[in-house]
């Protein structure tokens, strides 16, 4: 005999709520992707201070950016077993650090990278602030390399190889992805492993890579180093600075109409590339402004089409 169940009753909200969770699971396994999210640290967060979480999530998560980044954190899609091509990607949305544009520059991106048979691993890094760091200038590295680490040893886990992890970052995120290409011998997390922190390779779009006066976008530079920055520290993050013959294999993604970041920065990083015998591919387009992530709007051509070609060359998508 079914109860009879009275509006309001207690007996229909705890049914209401599993209709609710039983609808978002059938949502989640219809997408296809395996997700999971987990904290970047185990245990205390490095370089922190005790401060208040004041995170807000956007009210569009798809095309929203997040503010008060404190806690960072993993969000792990994984292809297919049957698509895998072994291949990882570290995904690193920009947002001239005051805040992480995680839509357009994070989920569309692993979706798309899962297309190709490419696990990504979302970064939520921390953004530069005082208020939670004791030293804001090293963090948002740390939590790069971090990621980095963490992906190389799960990667029996997350069925990929450990020789063939990039990272992949817009704007001020290609500025700390960029960073970790380019800084990956000075580690500014424990690593007892001994783990390797450097990129296989490098995938950087419309990035902040100087943050000389000229190039730099001046949001981005303020936030993470201040707005009275010692010369040392200048140099330190001009990251077009610091490329030397060991620096990853990189494809560059820019506009020569940006006005937020100048397309100089990519060909600058490309020039010192170049010079110093780092295999480089560069891909600049006449028009698409800033912040286009994965779709130019200008034109029928698919970056990522062209830069999924370029990995393959490169022989990271063996299957």
């Amino acid at each position: 005999m079914v109860p009879s169940i009275r509006q309001g009753s207690p007996m229909l909200s705890i049914m209401l709520k599993a209709i609710v969770l039983t609808l978002g699971i059938s949502c989640y396994i219809e997408q296809g992707i395996a997700q999971q999210v987990l904290p970047l640290y185990e245990g205390k967060i490095p370089n922190s201070v005790t401060a208040k979480d004041e995170e807000v999530a956007p009210a569009n998560p798809t095309q929203g950016c997040i503010p008060n980044i404190s806690r960072p954190t993993l969000t792990v899609y994984l292809p297919d077993k049957d698509k895998a091509t072994g291949a990882a990607v570290v995904v690193v949305p920009g947002g001239g650090y005051g805040v992480v544009c995680i839509g357009h520059e994070g989920y569309a991106v692993a979706e798309e990278l899962n297309k190709m048979g490419i696990a990504a691993i979302i970064l939520k890094y921390r953004l530069p602030s005082d208020k939670i760091m004791k030293d804001k200038t090293i963090g948002p590295l740390q939590d790069a390399q971090q990621a980095l680490k963490v992906t190389r040893e799960h990667a029996a886990a997350w069925n990929i190889d450990p020789k063939r992890v990039g990272i992949i970052g817009f704007s001020a995120g290609g500025h700390l992805a960029s960073t970790a290409g380019t800084h990956f011998n000075t580690p500014v997390i424990e690593n007892k492993n001994n783990t390797s922190l450097r990129p296989d390779f490098m995938i950087l779009v419309y990035p902040v890579i100087s943050f000389q006066d000229d190039l730099t976008h001046m949001g981005s530079r303020d936030n993470l180093i201040g707005k009275q920055p010692a010369a040392g520290l200048i140099e330190h993050y001009s990251n077009e600075m610091q490329v030397t013959p060991a620096t990853p294999p990189t494809f560059l993604v820019h506009a020569g109409d940006d006005k937020v970041v100048k397309v100089e920065n990519s060909l600058r990083f490309y020039e010192a590339l170049h010079k110093s015998g780092v295999q480089a591919e560069m891909l600049i387009y006449p028009l698409g402004g800033h912040g286009f992530g994965i779709k130019n709007p200008t034109t029928p051509d698919q970056w990522m089409v062209q830069c999924r070609n370029w990995m393959e060359a490169g022989g990271w998508l063996k299957r």
